[in-house]
């Protein structure tokens, strides 16, 4: 009889033991649940940028290629067409083409195009230009020196203004036997609208001067 109170007393023992692994269980699977759920939000919000510079860095998706400077070897013999297209996306209220539609050039050539954009509306609106080439295999050979996309553009009351696109075809397409019978590329934008531009605040005292004229 004497050793009842010993069974018991280990039994509570025991079960405070298992209940404190319970816990300790229970709190790394919540701690590793939550680690995950981190790591998902946060590889959604790196999946655009990491995807921009995939297209960047690849040319995958049409994405055409950013050069520091002019190729050093001469340009090749052979001859290209490149056609310019001009988009605008719903709720800007923009003009915009390209001052020619096709050029011919030569492999490895640099080439200055102009396209043109007029504000229509009777205010101040903006832009920004995204872009790709065609057919999308090319995007990794189109090589552009100087541009004017992914710069936010603000357009006064009626502006026309003329933007340039100086770029050549890297001479390694000649080298790609998958682009053989490649004879025209299509190098496309599209101006889509942003947030409408902040009125300048009134400078101290200006209305007060305006008062005083009435």
């Amino acid at each position: 009889m004497q050793n009842e109170p010993q069974i018991s007393e280990g039994r509570a023992e025991g079960e405070k033991v298992a209940s404190r692994r319970t816990l300790t269980r229970d709190a790394a699977v919540a701690s590793i649940c939550g680690l995950v759920v981190v790591l998902m939000v946060g590889a959604s919000y790196a999946a655009v940028p990491f995807y921009n510079w995939f297209c960047r860095a690849t040319g995958f998706n049409g994405t055409t290629q950013v050069a520091t400077s002019a190729p050093s070897d001469a340009p090749l013999e052979r001859k290209i067409s490149v056609r310019f297209d001009a988009n605008v996306g719903p709720g800007l209220p923009w003009k915009f083409e390209p001052e020619q539609n096709e050029v011919e050039v030569r492999i490895g050539e640099v080439v200055t195009v102009f396209y043109t954009v007029t504000n229509q509306a009777a205010r101040a609106t903006a832009g920004v230009a995204a872009y790709n080439v065609a057919p999308l295999t090319v995007g990794a050979y189109f090589q552009k020196i100087n541009c004017f996309c992914f710069t936010e553009q603000t357009m006064g009351p009626g502006e026309k203004r003329e933007m340039p696109v100086v770029f050549y075809v890297d001479p390694a397409l000649a080298k790609d036997s998958e682009n053989d019978a490649l004879k025209t590329i299509t190098l496309s934008y599209t101006f889509y609208p942003v947030r409408e531009p902040a009125p300048k605040p009134l400078a101290a005292g200006e209305g007060d001067k305006r008062k005083g004229n009435l």
